[in-house]
């Protein structure tokens, strides 16, 4: 979600040699490419609906109302929707620590999925209690049911592994987030993208008007850096996966 669309359009296409086409959504939409696939989505609503600019990540979900009414269930906030967009339904949440996040009903592009291809690298929430929060959203979502369909669910450590179909696509972890209402320590979902190489996106992301949070590093994706859009929106790119 951002407030510049256009302006998004220019930085990300020159910090992670994104292209764009229209999307189904309207015109406040559109769909972001690497290589010819579909990776992101991006759409100017931030001023609208009153949130920051930020990268959100979207869970599909076989219905919307289900996962909505088991958010509510579980003392957690459905913030926006479910509202139809498009050939699907889509909605925005908080999750109990007040990580936001998105569910989609409806198709996705087929043999899309985090850690493979042109999809996002890696998604990991950072809060404070890992555990509780994998239990939520194993309710919300249906993971470790048992399901031929469903993630699986790992404890490493302080840190909880989420797999889809044998591969590693997101991690919850915790115990770094203090109660500070900075947003910057704030828990939330963050998303990686994958790119060829690291100090050149960082170089670029400046050059473009953005800035380096984290210079780059090795990290537990392989060599990283985390940056900043210039309306805020938090992401890192990394050379690897988990």
């Amino acid at each position: 979600m951002t407030r510049d669309l256009e302006g998004a359009q220019s930085f990300y296409g020159a910090v992670l040699g994104w292209t764009y086409r229209s999307g189904s959504f309207g015109p406040e939409f559109t769909v972001a490419l690497a290589d010819g696939v579909p990776v992101a989505g991006m759409g100017a609503l931030a001023h609208t609906m009153g949130i920051p600019v930020s990268w959100t990540a979207y869970f599909a979900v076989d219905s919307a109302d289900t996962a909505a009414a088991r958010i509510r269930e579980r003392g957690a906030t459905v913030a926006v929707g479910p509202l139809s967009i498009g050939k699907g339904r889509a909605a925005l949440a908080a999750d109990p620590a007040g990580a936001v996040f998105g569910f989609w009903e409806g198709a996705v592009v087929p043999g899309w999925q985090v850690g493979r291809g042109r999809a996002p690298a890696w998604l990991e929430l950072r809060t404070r209690d890992a555990f509780a929060m994998a239990i939520f959203y194993g309710q919300v979502f249906d993971w470790a049911s048992g399901r031929p369909d469903a993630c699986e669910v790992e404890y490493e450590h302080d840190a909880v592994m989420v797999r889809a179909g044998g591969q590693v696509v997101a991690g919850l972890r915790g115990g770094g987030v203090e109660a500070d209402p900075d947003p910057q320590v704030r828990p939330r979902w963050h998303v990686y993208f994958r790119v060829a190489d690291v100090d050149a996106a960082a170089e670029a992301a400046v050059a473009a008007g953005g800035t380096v949070t984290a210079a780059p590093d090795r990290s537990r994706v392989g060599r990283a850096a985390t940056l900043r859009d210039p309306h805020g929106g938090l992401f890192t790119v990394t050379t690897g996966k988990p």
